[in-house]
């Protein structure tokens, strides 16, 4: 017997998943193309040149004349014919209507600039070849809180444009997490050993309506992009959730049955700012502020334990003594 026999056999590292794409429209529409493909070889997914050598196809589409629109459909067909597995992205993107019409075999549609969404469908499809270096990071990230408890951000900008407010100007419009992202997210959360979800945003009860309450899958179960689902889905994993930053809308009582059930803290940060209509109209801020105690006595009635964290500002323009 030879010693080279006795050599164990090489180890050939796993194929890397390959990725092609199809970019159209102007320079600005190939720029995102290669900031694509930038994330993309940085995650080690390889390009591919042609349909055939590609696992899944990724169309970055133009929809600015007529032409380029029927051009960008007909690349989605032929990439849908010749592969199968195909990813719209780009500026038909904004009207996913038409192309669903079109090719409702399309795995994921996302708009222009959206890098993030795109790499998320393109995880979601084709599993990222492993990186030894992610393994040095725990799955739910790192975070700057105590171990017990953890903070979920679930949108970001706000659509009120209270008087005494920058956020709008700062973080721009409402843009809401989708909802199966941010239930996966406590999920990883809940198994690192999180045992309270505080779940913030600028508005947290128009979550969704940027939109028009979008359903997503979630553990095998379809959750709207709106207040009630998120807590339903959330109160589902166990822990102390506690909702901040909730305007007294009159679809928030649909939650309080879930916290006399015990599947949400019975809990609610309401940012209030003041109890005068006339200083209230003058700070511009929403809802129907003259049914609030009205809506509050019904929630302690319905949660006798219910906690109301709020805040108040004092010295508002126009304000007197009275």
């Amino acid at each position: 017997m030879t010693t080279a026999s006795l050599a164990p056999a090489p180890i050939r590292p796993a194929k890397a998943p390959k990725v092609g794409i199809v970019s159209l429209g102007c320079p600005k529409a190939l720029v995102d193309s290669e900031r694509i493909v930038t994330r993309l070889r940085a995650e080690g997914y390889q390009i591919a040149p042609d349909y055939e050598g590609a696992d899944l196809v990724l169309v970055n589409t133009c929809g600015f004349l007529d032409s380029a629109r029927d051009e960008s459909l007909g690349a989605i067909g032929e990439a849908i014919e010749s592969n199968g597995k195909v990813i719209v992205t780009g500026c038909l993107g904004a009207e996913p209507d038409v192309i669903e019409k079109a090719h409702p075999k399309v795995l994921a549609i996302t708009g222009p600039q959206q890098y993030e969404a795109v790499m998320d469908a393109v995880h979601t499809h084709l599993t990222p070849p492993h990186n030894p270096h992610m393994d040095l990071v725990p799955e739910s990230g790192l975070r700057l809180t105590p171990r017990h408890y953890a903070y979920l951000k679930i949108s970001e900008g706000c659509n009120n444009r209270c008087s005494f407010c920058i956020i709008p100007k700062l973080r721009g419009d409402l843009v809401s997490r989708p909802i199966h992202h941010v239930l996966t997210e406590g999920e990883q959360l809940v198994r690192a050993g999180v045992k309270e979800l505080l779940v913030i945003s600028q508005d947290t009860s128009a979550y969704g309506l940027d939109v028009r309450y979008k359903p997503e899958v979630w553990r095998g179960t379809e959750y709207q992009t709106r207040f009630l689902d998120l807590a339903k889905g959330l109160g589902s994993l166990g822990v102390w959730t506690r909702m901040h930053y909730v305007y007294p809308y009159p679809h928030v009582d649909n939650v309080i049955p879930l916290m006399a059930e015990g599947l949400i803290t019975p809990y609610l940060d309401i940012p209030f700012q003041h109890a005068s209509a006339n200083v209230l109209k003058a700070m511009k801020r929403p809802a129907k502020q003259d049914k609030v105690l009205e809506r509050i006595l019904q929630w302690r009635r319905d949660v006798p334990d219910l906690a109301i964290r709020s805040t108040f500002i004092v010295g508002f323009p126009g304000e007197t003594e009275e």
